[in-house]
């Protein structure tokens, strides 16, 4: 089944994944169209700050889950109009979903830095967030260690997709549900939730948290 995904066209596989659930498909899809997807990434966050991997990988898989929301919406929409506009169109989405990431982040730490200089004026000590507070960095630093330890304890080839799962749930608070109906997870919802059950009872015996 495979074999027979990687032998259409691009604009072919496009209509295979769209509004589909299809495994063999949507794997099809990442394998083929991610090096584009990086590449742009990559490019476009050079624009913004020092690019690093972790983030890097985050983005493609935003641009997946752009591509894939309201019942893949951007994929629906989209037009052929000669036989490279395929990968014009994943280029678009990829710089947007860059740009958008920097744009939120940019207007985070401008709030944050309005409400330390207000604190300043009135003698109040600004609410515990953000990056600059101790509590903030301590979680930063965990966060890093969980994700270095997600890459150790869970190789091959679903390790992107079980990443995936795992952040979506602990990091955005999806369910299992919401995570599960993602296309190209190809899971239902009681595979999700072995998937997120196994991999948090791993890292909680691997680092200690939650003890």
């Amino acid at each position: 089944m495979a074999a027979s995904y990687s032998s259409l066209s691009s604009e072919d596989l496009f209509q295979a994944c769209v509004g589909s659930d299809n495994e063999a498909a949507w794997l099809e899809f990442v394998r083929r169209f991610r090096p584009v997807i990086a590449k742009v990434v990559l490019r476009t966050t050079r624009r913004w700050a020092e690019p690093h991997p972790h983030l890097l990988d985050d983005l493609i898989q935003d641009t997946y889950l752009k591509l894939c929301a309201d019942n893949c919406g951007q994929l629906r929409r989209f037009q052929s109009r000669h036989q490279d506009s395929i990968f014009g169109f994943l280029k678009v989405v990829a710089a947007s979903v860059v740009h958008d990431h920097f744009k939120s982040e940019r207007a985070r730490k401008r709030d944050i830095n309005q409400t330390e200089a207000l604190s300043e004026q009135t003698g109040m000590d600004p609410p515990v967030q953000g990056g600059g507070s101790l509590d903030a960095m301590e979680n930063q630093v965990l966060l890093r260690e969980i994700d270095e330890t997600l890459r150790q304890l869970f190789k091959g080839e679903n390790l992107e997709r079980n990443r995936a799962i795992f952040w979506l749930n602990h990091r955005d608070g999806m369910t299992a549900s919401a995570i599960a109906s993602i296309p190209w997870i190809g899971l239902n919802t009681k595979g999700v939730e072995s998937v997120l059950r196994r991999m948090t009872n791993t890292i909680q015996s691997h680092i200690g948290t939650g003890t």
